[in-house]
């Protein structure tokens, strides 16, 4: 399986990419000029305003020989890339296993989707930054704690929010899978209006939002009958490329109700 193998890859700079990226949130640090936007930064990273953690060790030298990195994952496959916590809501004990069990987990999360949604240069990338440099790339580091807030529920999703602006304070660039998580998970808050923000946004990086990243988004608005909105957001997507692919919403909605003919409407008229 190419999830035991991106495993098996990462897991001796595991530990080491812990105490490189286990203060990179302070909301006064600022990056160093000319950092790559893929890899760690000396800036604190508080994992939550009550547990943090004081570990400033730098990240470790690599002169292992490049390996050879595993093949893009299978698309088709509906296992999920690593197991999900047991209790999505216990953010402590979520922040507590990122510190000690470091953030190989996360990473392959990422390599795993970035790869099903076409983007494997960009994924090989990542992985190439963790086993030729030794560290966690702080775009991984971040986007784990946002994922752990839209994980959490519909309170935190402020704090997902913050997350992701204090990354951007930080001089850390997100990927596409960064903002599918934050799209999905304000989504699923029923923060439709921030959700279609964030499409927004991945638009003007010049990412494309897959069916279920912004289905996620058109649902919510159907769900809380903002469907006007709904079609402001619709219109000024196209406006910057988007075309909505009516066989893919199709199959991605599951429930054939109320939500889903509303989705229908709302994007193709039907």
């Amino acid at each position: 399986m190419a999830a035991a193998a991106a495993r098996r890859l990462l897991r001796p700079v595991s530990s080491a990419s812990v105490s490189s990226t286990s203060r990179l949130f302070s909301s006064t640090a600022s990056p160093p000029p000319h950092r790559s936007r893929n890899t760690n930064s000396p800036v604190a990273f508080d994992w939550s305003d009550d547990d943090a953690d004081t570990s400033s060790a730098p990240p470790p030298s690599s002169t292992a020989k490049k390996p050879d990195l595993p093949p893009p994952y299978d698309p088709f496959s509906k296992k999920p890339a690593v197991a999900e916590p047991s209790d999505p809501t216990n953010l402590q004990e979520i922040f507590h296993r990122m510190r000690s069990e470091g953030l190989t987990d996360y990473a392959i999360k990422m390599f795993d989707g970035l790869s099903k949604d076409g983007l494997t240069h960009e994924a090989l990338e990542l992985f190439a930054i963790i086993k030729d440099k030794g560290t966690m790339p702080d775009v991984v580091a971040h986007t784990a704690v946002l994922e752990a807030y839209t994980s959490a529920g519909p309170v935190h999703w402020r704090d997902a929010v913050r997350t992701y602006d204090r990354m951007l304070a930080s001089g850390v660039a997100p990927n596409a899978y960064t903002l599918t998580v934050l799209v999905k998970g304000l989504a699923a808050s029923d923060r439709c209006e921030e959700a279609g923000k964030y499409l927004l946004e991945m638009l003007d990086r010049g990412m494309r939002p897959n069916v279920a990243t912004y289905l996620a988004a058109f649902e919510a608005y159907v769900r809380l009958e903002k469907l006007e909105e709904g079609k402001v957001l619709l219109e000024a997507m196209k406006g910057k490329g988007f075309v909505p692919d009516e066989e893919s919403v199709r199959r991605g909605t599951v429930k054939r109700g109320h939500v889903f003919h509303g989705v229908m409407n709302l994007l193709f008229g039907k």
